[in-house]
């Protein structure tokens, strides 16, 4: 059972630093670089000429927002910036802070800043400060009395305001590679003062490589999972860390996946352009990216009903049919059940012909809408319910006789006057296969 393995994975961790009383950080936390030299990954951000190797070289620094996915190195880069800048460096947590947090921290920059001291506030978790609290950093940013540095993995488009934003530079981080994450475990296994050099733990290839891939280029879940790894190998009397270690301290990792968030944004993006290119194979597996992280299944029907009708349209009648009779049964059974009931849908239409043409068309009418704004509706399609409007001339000229209806003046169409010579198809149909 899986609250088993928890519980029997959490006894060895408190065993391990009860014996280890110097250990009793996590590992991630000991092998944290203290120089810039020791820092693994973000080349593109450190290499010559780039903005923070420029900030580095001139100890000059500016409020910051560093984004990226967990364990990219946002804190270990913030207090790299700081000890360049020989800053005051104060470190909070959104989740923990509030307005009087930064408020203390705004008292100790203005003494420091009378001190000629720059600080910097690290707040960890920038998006989960409220528009309040992000507020209450403006006028301290702009006058120079904090430099902020925020650290978030979500899109800061989405959630730091617009005011904060335009007084920081975005810095994106990227997900550690196989070659980065692989040199950090190297780093720590032989590592006698911070790391596990002293415990003669060795790491066989294999293990390596699943410690690696299971870690989803973060290294802090590749440090604490080597370190619960090797204590599981230890408390088996083996000092050879074994896949079935680092399977067993791996096995709570869980897929990068925020419902809220970007990544939730960037899965259905490639899930719509997937089925769009008529490939099944990526349709599914981003459907199964969106299933396993627990994406509600009414969104992505919903999702599918409209891609049904915007890029299937008229070239497949029956994909709306699909795409309906999909959405009403993953409402009536959910899941587990619907799962099937998903992939049977998004192959169909990842497979089907497509065409925009409806979609293009809605779209040219509702232009000439907007420009036409005004336009009266042609008499002779006007219903005419009194003597007054037959004699205004509604309904003139319209024939409705044997099922066929007849518009007798030929200059005449369905359409205002202003309109009546425009195709919004174009006279062709658009299709994309």
């Amino acid at each position: 059972m899986a609250w088993q393995s928890r519980e029997i994975k959490s006894r060895i961790a408190k065993e391990y630093y009860r014996r280890n009383p110097v250990m009793s950080t996590p590992l991630a936390d000991r092998m944290r670089p203290a120089t810039i030299e020791e820092y693994v990954g973000q080349e593109h951000l450190l290499k010559k000429g780039a903005l923070l190797a420029v900030m580095l070289e001139r100890k000059q620094l500016f409020s910051l927002i560093l984004w990226g996915p967990p364990g990219t190195g946002k804190t270990t880069l913030a207090r790299l910036l700081a000890a360049a800048t020989k800053a005051d460096f104060v470190q909070r947590s959104a989740v923990t802070s509030g307005l009087k947090d930064v408020r203390e921290v705004v008292k100790r920059a203005g003494e420091n800043q009378r001190l000629g001291q720059q600080t910097i506030l690290f707040i960890d978790e920038l998006h989960r400060f409220n528009k309040a609290q992000q507020d209450a950093f403006l006028p301290h940013v702009e006058a120079g009395t904090i430099t902020l540095i925020g650290a978030t993995t979500e899109n800061p488009s989405f959630e730091v305001i617009a005011p904060l934003l335009s007084r920081c530079r975005v810095v994106r981080l990227e997900a550690l590679t196989e070659q980065h994450l692989g040199a950090i475990i190297d780093r720590a296994l032989v590592d006698k003062t911070r790391g596990l050099g002293e415990l003669g733990l060795t790491l066989a290839a294999e293990a390596k490589h699943a410690l690696i891939r299971g870690s989803g280029g973060d290294a802090r879940t590749a440090l604490n999972a080597l370190e619960l790894a090797g204590e599981l190998a230890k408390n088996s009397g083996v000092s050879d860390i074994s896949v079935e270690h680092v399977s067993e301290a791996l096995q709570s990792k869980t897929l990068l996946y925020d419902r809220a968030g970007e990544e939730h944004y960037n899965t259905i993006s490639a899930f719509i352009k997937a089925m769009r290119g008529s490939d099944a194979n990526a349709s599914l597996y981003y459907l199964s990216r969106m299933i396993k992280a627990g994406e509600d299944p009414l969104f992505i029907a919903r999702r599918m009903l409209i891609f049904a009708s915007e890029d299937v349209g008229l070239e497949d009648f029956r994909a709306l049919l699909v795409a309906t009779a999909t959405f009403l049964a993953v409402e009536r059974i959910g899941y587990p059940e619907c799962q099937l009931t998903l992939a049977h849908a998004a192959t169909y239409l990842a497979n089907t012909k497509k065409s925009r043409s409806m979609t293009n068309a809605l779209g040219r009418a509702m232009e000439a809408v907007e420009q036409t704004l005004d336009v009266a509706i042609p008499l002779h399609l006007r219903n005419a319910v009194t003597d007054l409007m037959k004699q205004e001339g509604y309904f003139k000229g319209y024939t409705w006789k044997d099922g066929k209806p007849k518009i007798e003046d030929k200059t005449k169409s369905y359409l205002p006057d202003e309109l009546k010579d425009v195709d919004f198809f174009n006279s062709e149909q658009e299709t994309s296969q």
